[in-house]
C-alpha cells in the first residue's frame, strides 16, 4: 500500500511522558521524531486528557511506519494512528472524478 499525505497522531500515555519530561528525555523524542518524519506541519496539544502530537507528512511507503510509529510505541507508551488525508485541492480532484 502507498500513501501520500498521512496525518500522524500520537498520544502519549500520562505516567510515561512523566517519566519522560523528568528524565529530559521527551524534547529528543520529540526532535527525532521530527527529523525522521520532516513534517509540513506539527501540532502539540491534549486529547482525552493525554499529550498528543499531530504531524502531517509525505509517506512515500506503508513500510515506512514501522521507522516512524515505534519510537513512539517503545519511547512513549503512546497510541499511535495513521490516516491517510488531502488537502482542498485533491479534494477537488477526487471529487471532479465522480461523474
Amino acid at each position: 500500500m502507498s500513501w501520500r499525505r498521512v496525518l500522524l497522531k500520537a498520544s502519549f500515555d500520562t505516567e510515561k511522558s512523566n517519566e519522560l519530561i523528568r528524565s529530559g528525555k521527551m524534547p529528543g523524542l520529540i526532535e527525532g521524531a521530527l527529523e525522521r518524519i520532516k513534517p509540513e506541519a506539527a501540532y502539540f496539544t491534549t486529547d482525552h486528557g493525554e499529550r498528543t502530537c499531530y504531524m502531517v507528512f509525505d509517506m512515500q511507503d506503508s513500510s515506512q511506519m514501522p521507522v516512524i510509529g515505534e519510537p513512539f510505541f517503545m519511547e512513549g507508551n503512546a497510541e499511535v494512528y495513521f490516516t491517510p488525508v488531502m488537502d482542498a485541492q485533491e479534494l477537488r480532484t477526487g471529487l471532479s472524478q465522480l461523474g
